[in-house]
């Protein structure tokens, strides 16, 4: 089970979004997580309740408590306000719940616009799939639309900054060259496709970019276009991946916040509304039609 928190840190406040993975490179805090954890496990214990019993109670998986009293995994905040309610902590655990989500952003901040598990998933993935209504997808951007969205956020990003961004965004297009390439499909809403963000130079060189890599054997793009009275992806944009030798996961991003989903039953959906989401849209060719079209009306 998925939670979210609002915690105020140094600059504003910033909600966190997670399934409680700990990223490579969490050094510093992977200590304080773990002795959460084994003060969650001390008040079970002494609440005279198994892993399993607890889970049951408190509404969460017996997986999963297991791994936070293990310290493999974050524990979310209402988790920790549940389980000192559940287990007569006399407020012990509930103190902790702020501590505990000022040390995921401090641990999120590090690895800021791509989770790191997600970008080492999709790496080595055998299927990607996107639907997108926002923006173009991150593997199908030039370097020059990359630079003008990293260049127009809000509030301003520093040069080094973009310069780190749009270089790690175009690290992860190298998969474009892999042999054999993975399953790959984007649906892309037509509005997106019609806002001309950078210039119309810029503009203009992502959608020749778009065609090209529509064009490339084993992959499928379409647009979802404007007219359509039905829409099944009007939740938002997302991702599925099927790492090699794993289970599929999904992974959203809203305000520059990340969730990496990879609970069996909420990726199912996803992927459910993704396969409604491509028969609604145009099929590859209409859709590769329509871009050379946009291009043609400038």
């Amino acid at each position: 089970m998925s939670r979210n928190r609002v915690v105020a840190v140094a600059g504003g406040e910033r909600t966190v979004f997670d399934d409680g993975e700990l990223p490579e490179g969490s050094e510093g805090v992977t200590e304080f997580f773990s002795a959460v954890g084994k003060l969650v496990k001390m008040f079970r214990e002494r609440s005279g309740l198994t892993q399993k019993e607890f889970a049951q109670q408190v509404g969460y998986s017996d997986d999963l408590v297991g791994s936070v009293e293990r310290g493999r995994r974050t524990a979310q905040a209402d988790f920790l306000e549940a389980a000192d309610t559940l287990l007569n902590a006399g407020g012990a655990l509930r103190v902790i719940a702020d501590d505990v989500m000022k040390a995921k952003v401090r641990v999120s901040t590090r690895h800021p616009a791509w989770s790191k598990a997600f970008a080492s998933e999709e790496a080595r993935a055998v299927e990607i799939h996107e639907y997108s209504v926002v923006a173009i997808p991150g593997l199908l951007q030039t370097e020059a639309h990359a630079r003008a969205l990293y260049q127009m956020r809000r509030p301003w990003l520093g040069t080094e900054q973009v310069d780190q961004w749009v270089a790690a965004r175009l690290a992860r297009q190298e998969i474009l060259a892999r042999k054999p390439l993975p399953v790959m499909s984007w649906v892309i809403d037509e509005g997106v496709l019609r806002r001309p963000l950078g210039g119309w130079d810029v503009h203009t060189e992502a959608l020749q970019h778009i065609i090209k890599v529509g064009e490339m054997w084993g992959t499928e793009l379409q647009v979802m276009p404007l007219d359509r009275t039905e829409h099944a992806g009007m939740g938002g944009s997302f991702i599925l991946l099927t790492p090699s030798g794993k289970p599929p996961i999904a992974y959203v991003e809203v305000q520059h916040v990340n969730r990496l989903i990879t609970d069996p039953d909420e990726v199912r959906k996803m992927a459910a509304r993704y396969s409604s989401i491509r028969g609604q849209a145009l099929n590859p060719r209409e859709s590769l039609a329509l871009i050379q079209k946009m291009l043609g009306e400038r």
